[in-house]
């Protein structure tokens, strides 16, 4: 019987892996994607004490669209990008959460370059 890959528990496993080195403070948060089927969220994160500055995802109201694919994804990058510049934050540091940096997450990392932050 062949066994079957738990892929969430292997992308946990990548995730911490890039969590030992990348970390975010308050000069430069840490910006985390979460993709799921239907949806893709973004969150912009103080490590340092342990809070969420800024949110955005396809699952918002003002969220126009389809959240699963590639332009969806783009069009929250945007929203997380004015959304931080809204609090004075311009750099940040790019948390892939475990997923390789190709389709939806690098369009919502091209997204938050669009809208004005800095990686």
């Amino acid at each position: 019987m062949i066994k079957r890959v738990n892929t969430e528990a292997a992308r946990k496993r990548r995730h911490a892996r890039v969590r030992k080195n990348i970390s975010g403070t308050a000069q430069r948060p840490r910006l985390n994607v979460y993709r799921s089927l239907n949806h893709i969220y973004a969150q912009i994160i103080d490590d340092t004490k342990g809070a969420t500055l800024v949110a955005a995802s396809s699952m918002d109201k003002d969220f126009e669209g389809y959240g699963g694919n590639v332009e969806g994804a783009t069009k929250v990058g945007k929203a997380v990008a004015e959304k931080a510049l809204a609090a004075g934050i311009k750099q940040v540091v790019f948390d892939r959460g475990g997923y390789v940096y190709h389709g939806r997450v690098a369009a919502l990392a091209e997204g938050a370059r669009e809208g004005g932050l800095e990686f």
